[in-house]
């Protein structure tokens, strides 16, 4: 393709080289209100959020009495001593919480889709029940899209699109999703949001609000994530969520920032520049591999190494360097193109960093490549992670992060829960929470490693941890030293915090996923023998 075929939008903007049409800021309908809607959802979280001394309203009763009518066997059946052992009595409270989610509606089932997504924040049990959860949603009737579209948009359906699918193509919590083709004979895809999913949303955060810290230590979920930091955090993106304007501004400043990190291994759909409403969506339409289909895509010459290097570049940098990042990776917001590069989907939530986390963001990674165990602590109270009047040389004392790593394999079950135990005392202890930045960054890197062991078993962990920290420092040194006042020059890479961070002793030179994973495998089974007994 000549640069004359090219898009121009393609100088600012990381989207497919000749689009169905080209985006220009200063002629795009919908954008000039964005960040006054923005403003507008931002202001409303914290009156959302705010617990009541009274219950909210008449939908608190619903809500309580299917949580009570979800948890009252199980809790019955624990304080009998009725489960063999403690995974069994995680896997019936899971099940009971979906069952619950699902009957509540369209609020709490995105909810469960979310912490679906949070594999090693949650317990297992959990994960595994509210994946289901990404599949129960029954979809709108065609009468009810078409209503939606055309009141939205102003004009009949037929007066937009040459034609329709009535049958959709994924239905979600909030939107479902169909194929389209326009009268200018453009094929797109078209979200639609539900009837009444907005006043429902926000009744339900009403009463999330409240409900919260009553579950603080009351459920088996990790203590760490904090429910009332969650349903905080939820409320921030469920609330942009519901008008799919700041969704399609999102997409431009995702493509904005990764066009200008050169990362050109990702691409973003293209919004329509006058079909986009509070309700209604209209993107370009992007195909590829479905981010599971390895087969498909080795068959296709896609070296999937290469996939996945490019994935941790990319989102390590957009939250470093820019501040903002999609927040919630999962396959079927990711689509691998024919020639490796991979398309972006679903920005409904996109997370974006305040100028003091973002450089706190920074000091993590390079206190982390550098093995400086303080600087580490004291990134992680920048980012909310411990209030700031934490001792940090106590927490560091406490934690034995200045003591010798200790392989994990070497220790018996008994000796990990104990362990485990008495971090998580120690953190609890210092009023350690996971903020909601840092909960969305850990979240998409604990997708990413699921991705790594489908899509790049054999890949070197170490090695690719040095050249990426290599390559970021070759990228972004100036600014870094700038930024955080250090001479990059100065700067010498340590992989033995990084080797700390996996359980690994220092004269590790290498190790692959396959092999990490193998040792994760060992370490929960050795911890679940125990527990079991």
């Amino acid at each position: 393709m000549s640069p004359n075929d090219r898009s121009r939008d393609l100088q600012w903007g990381s989207f497919t080289e000749r689009g169905p049409w080209e985006l220009d800021p200063q002629n795009i309908r919908w954008l000039g209100s964005t960040q006054a809607l923005r403003s507008q959802a931002n202001a409303e979280v914290p009156v959302l959020t705010t617990p009541r001394r009274l219950p909210p309203g008449g939908r608190v009763i619903t809500v309580t009495i299917n949580i009570v009518k979800a948890l009252a066997p199980w809790f019955i059946k624990k304080k009998r001593n009725k489960y063999v052992d403690r995974s069994a009595s995680q896997a019936d409270v899971s099940l009971r919480l979906r069952k619950a989610v699902e009957t509540l509606g369209p609020t709490y089932i995105k909810l469960g889709q979310i912490i679906s997504s949070g594999e090693g924040l949650f317990p297992p049990e959990l994960v595994e029940q509210f994946k289901k959860c990404r599949d129960q949603v029954p979809a709108e009737p065609f009468s009810t899209v078409r209503q939606t579209v055309e009141q939205d948009l102003g004009a009949r359906l037929e007066d937009v699109f040459e034609w329709f699918d009535e049958k959709e193509l994924a239905a979600a919590s909030i939107a479902q999703v169909h194929a389209a083709r326009l009268l200018t004979g453009e094929d797109v895809v078209v979200k639609v949001q539900r009837p009444r999913v907005a006043s429902l949303v926000r009744k339900d955060l009403t009463v999330m609000a409240w409900i919260a810290p009553y579950l603080v230590g009351r459920i088996p979920i990790s203590a760490l994530a904090n429910p009332p930091a969650l349903v905080e955090l939820f409320a921030e993106t469920i609330v942009e969520e519901l008008d799919f304007r700041l969704e399609a501004s999102n997409m431009l400043d995702v493509a904005a920032m990764l066009h200008d990190l050169g990362q050109e291994g990702y691409i973003v759909p293209r919004p329509h520049p006058t079909l986009v409403t509070r309700r209604v969506l209209v993107m370009e339409r992007i195909s590829g591999f479905n981010f599971d289909d390895v087969a498909g895509m080795k068959d296709a010459g896609i070296d999937t190494e290469a996939v996945i290097r490019t994935g941790m570049i990319a989102f390590m940098e957009g939250a470093m360097i820019h501040g903002i990042f999609h927040g919630d990776l999962h396959g079927g917001n990711l689509f691998v193109l024919h020639d490796g590069r991979t398309a972006l989907l679903d920005f409904g939530i996109v997370a974006r960093l305040s100028q003091e986390r973002r450089l706190a963001f920074l000091r993590l990674m390079l206190s982390a490549t550098t093995n400086d165990v303080m600087g580490q602590m004291t990134a992680l109270r920048d980012l909310g992670a411990l209030p700031m009047d934490t001792d940090l040389g106590a927490v560091i004392k406490d934690l034995r992060l200045d003591q010798a790593t200790i392989d994990p394999t070497t220790l018996s079950g008994e000796q990990m829960v104990t362990e485990v135990q008495r971090v998580i005392k120690a953190l609890l202890g210092y009023g350690a929470s996971l903020p909601k930045e840092l909960m969305l960054y850990v979240k998409n890197m604990v997708f990413l490693d699921g991705a790594i062991s489908r899509l790049a078993p054999e890949l070197d962990i170490l090695g690719e941890v040095a050249n990426i920290s290599m390559m970021f420092a070759q990228r972004h040194g100036d600014r870094l030293g700038k930024e955080l006042g250090v001479d990059p020059d100065a700067v010498a890479f340590d992989m033995s915090g990084v080797k700390a961070s996996l359980g690994l002793e220092d004269n590790v030179d290498r190790m692959t996923y396959k092999e990490l994973q193998a040792r994760r495998d060992l370490i929960q089974k050795r911890m679940r023998d125990h527990v079991g007994h």
